[in-house]
């Protein structure tokens, strides 16, 4: 090809389906004899089911059958087995617990019991009549009760070197806060959803997940049916942000009453159970010790993190991650701890661990950089770590000063003032802040398929999923790359756990770990049809299959040019096919991860208490971006997401009860339209090969790490006022009021 498609930005080819309505989600496919399920879900936080009167229920229109722990089937349990070197296998969950297995109850909004009826609204009005009897036990309500209980317990991913207490008790300047973090939910536009149904003892589910393979694997578990019987569909997801990762209970459940009524069954979570039964970012408290010589130089980090946890299912948010790389210093000590808390099971949201560690992180060094009277961009510049010192390997590829140069051009850094509150446009007084992003750059293995067809299209599988973040794209993309067809005559199938197996679409990895493999794939099919050309009834009878080369679309030798249908026409063959496998990088001899910095304007009217977030300049080192279209979006999307984190998000909860008290979106604030900042995103092209041949590092995560600590340094630049627990509300920069 006289030009890449690699790095050209290029329209979403699945953008067509579903601006027109074709796109299917999990809750949308139209299925025969479909009957409905609708939950009743425990009103209290912890204690036990004395009884459940169902009589009503079973006696109103249209209702099949009411299922909850005293009748439920016996189901097996999943083991959850996670590893960044097998795809095929992973059983995770993220709440151990099957649906209705006893009759404990241990967070609000548990699933208590399922009732399955001909229509929804049936189902609906009969899980209403459903009379439930608790014993009520005390619930822990936080994760500053479950500390102060003894709860809290080590939670593992640690590290330590030099002696960073001995370093930090010497240090000339030195920093020594808390923050806090509260508990966010992933609340996507697309409710968590399922629809099975059984034929002939296979399990047939469409279900709303971020890994069908992952999916089909735990149900095959938990009804004890060789995976091959199992079939996960999910062609479209609308989003998920990590909630979707793992099944949850309502699959199970979904599916259980699939089989228990000989019907399929649909079951879509209300929007009130996306806040109890499918996951949040859990509440952390962070202390972070930092400590500096005369110069600026640091000598010494310490993050001590704890995250709640529900009381049966321990998850690390692994705050300190981040802390043990991204700086130089010789003394660093990071550890984690859980506390259980009477809450679902807390699970991955958009960058785990970095999102609020570098909010804790990011903010302590601005603290510290104005301890020493140094700028912060120019604090920052003089501590990056020139290799990874946690394991002391060179970086793959790290462009962060890049970054934090042409950032700080682009947004006018040097035009700050440093006195607080010393730049003002009318009524407004203006605050610039900084913080540095970072995110690990994984690439796991992944199977593909490629298929020439004599209709001149070429068809890639993969058994992963687009989350709306362009996949189908990228993948069209890499064929094109190593075909030199035209993108229009690529099609991409994905979406089934019946296809070669892919990677759960979480951890920015996809883009990464696919791409090879498709690119893999194709070759291996290209090599197919070279084959069947140079046969004795092949356009190039007798030439060696090394001999053809591959351009544009065309296999050629000499000045003898064919098209890829052509081969397979002239032999009256259908298809010609390729699969392949790649599989991780070598992480032992190099350290992998994006880099970037953002840069925050915010504007403060004191006279009306207004505070907005006016401008985003954010420079981002992932190494190449494949199609900067959806790739720039993708950082824009994870903006958004970091301003609801620093300015509005947080899931309350009753201290009496610990039930949640504003689980609707009428009350969870998120940003909208007219929070939108003007955003520049800078993407730095510098391809990082050793990743994969590509040179793309995972964009969807990293647009969400740092942002919140830019947003807070700015505020307290503007207003002085130095707020250590999100979200950045008004009360908490009112004259009088303890920050």
């Amino acid at each position: 090809m006289t030009e890449s498609i690699i790095g050209r930005s290029q329209r979403r080819i699945e953008g067509r389906h579903k601006v027109t309505g074709n796109a299917k989600y999990a809750a949308d496919y139209p299925v025969d004899n479909l009957v409905y399920a609708y939950g009743v879900y425990s009103t209290i936080a912890c204690g036990t089911v004395e009884h459940i009167n169902e009589a009503q229920a079973l006696r109103m229109p249209g209702v099949l059958t009411v299922i909850h722990h005293g009748n439920m089937a016996s189901l097996h349990q999943s083991p959850s087995l996670f590893s960044f070197n097998d795809v095929r296998g992973t059983t995770k969950v993220d709440e151990q617990r099957l649906p209705f297995e006893d009759n404990k109850v241990s967070y609000f909004g548990q699933f208590v019991a399922l009732v399955v009826a001909n229509t929804f609204e049936q189902a609906r009005a009969a899980a209403l009549r459903i009379k439930v009897k608790y014993s009520e036990a005390p619930a822990i309500k936080s994760l500053e009760e479950s500390i102060a209980k003894g709860l809290a317990v080590d939670g593992g991913s640690n590290h330590h070197r030099g002696n960073a207490e001995s370093a930090f008790e010497g240090a000339l300047q030195k920093v020594d806060v808390v923050y806090r973090t509260p508990v966010e939910t992933h609340n996507p536009m697309e409710m968590h959803a399922t629809t099975a149904w059984w034929d002939n003892g296979r399990l047939y589910v469409y279900e709303s997940t971020q890994g069908v393979i992952t999916h089909r694997n735990v149900l095959a578990a938990v009804f004890d049916l060789p995976p091959d019987r199992v079939e996960v569909r999910a062609p479209f997801i609308g989003s998920g942000f990590g909630s979707k990762l793992f099944p949850w209970p309502h699959s199970i459940a979904a599916c259980a009453a699939a089989k228990a009524v000989s019907r399929p069954v649909q079951f879509v979570l209300p929007r009130a159970q996306m806040f109890t039964a499918v996951g949040h970012r859990p509440e952390t408290r962070q202390r972070i010790r930092l400590a500096a010589d005369g110069n600026g130089r640091l000598t010494s980090i310490r993050h001590e993190s704890s995250n709640s946890t529900s009381m049966h299912d321990p998850y690390l948010e692994q705050c300190g991650g981040v802390t043990q790389s991204l700086y130089s210093c010789p003394n660093v000590s990071v550890t984690h701890q859980t506390a259980g808390v009477n809450r679902g099971a807390p699970t991955s949201m958009r960058a785990p661990g970095a999102a609020p560690g570098l909010f804790a992180l990011e903010s302590a060094v601005d603290e510290l950089a104005l301890a020493c009277n140094i700028d912060p961009l120019a604090f920052r510049q003089m501590n990056i770590a020139t290799l990874d010192e946690s394991i002391n390997l060179p970086w793959s590829s790290n462009h962060l000063p890049e970054a934090l140069k042409v950032g700080a051009e682009r947004f006018g850094w040097a035009g700050r003032k440093p006195g607080i509150g010393s730049m003002r446009d009318g009524d407004e007084i203006i605050g610039y802040g900084i913080g540095a992003c970072n995110w690990e750059a994984y690439r796991l293995p992944c199977d593909a398929r490629a298929t020439f067809r004599s209709d001149g299209t070429v068809l890639v599988q993969c058994g992963l999923q687009d989350i709306g973040t362009g996949t189908y794209t990228i993948l069209a993309q890499a064929v094109a790359q190593v075909t030199g067809l035209p993108i229009e005559q690529i099609n991409v199938e994905l979406g089934s756990s019946s296809l070669p197996a892919g990677p759960l679409s979480g951890g920015s990895w996809v883009t990464a770990s696919a791409m090879p493999a498709v690119a893999e794939a194709t070759r291996a099919a290209l090599e197919r049809l070279k084959a069947i050309a140079s046969s004795p009834k092949g356009q190039f009878p007798g030439v060696a299959p090394k001999d053809i080369q591959v351009k544009d679309g065309l296999l050629i030798h000499g000045d003898q040019r064919v098209g890829f249908a052509q081969v397979l026409k002239q032999q009256r063959l259908a298809q010609a096919q390729g699969e392949a496998s790649a599989g991780t990088a070598d992480t032992t001899r190099f350290s992998y991860r994006s880099f970037g910095a953002h840069f925050v304007e915010v504007r403060w009217d004191p006279g009306i208490s207004r505070l907005r977030v006016s401008r985003v300049v954010s420079a981002i080192d992932a190494g190449r971006a494949i199609n900067p279209l959806t790739a720039r979006n993708q950082v824009e999307g994870a903006i958004v997401m970091a301003i609801g984190m620093s300015l509005f998000e947080a899931t309350d909860y009753d201290h009496h009860t610990g039930i949640p008290t504003n689980n609707n979106y009428a009350e969870y604030a998120v940003p909208v339209h007219a929070d939108m900042p003007e955003v520049d995103v800078i993407l730095l092209d510098y391809p990082d090969y050793r990743l994969n041949e590509f040179g793309a590092r995972g964009i969807g995560e990293i647009g969400a790490t740092g942002l919140a600590a830019a947003v807070a340094n700015a505020v307290f630049h503007a207003t002085g006022k130095r707020v250590r627990e999100l979200p950045i509300t008004l009360d908490k920069l009112m004259d009088g009021i303890p920050t």
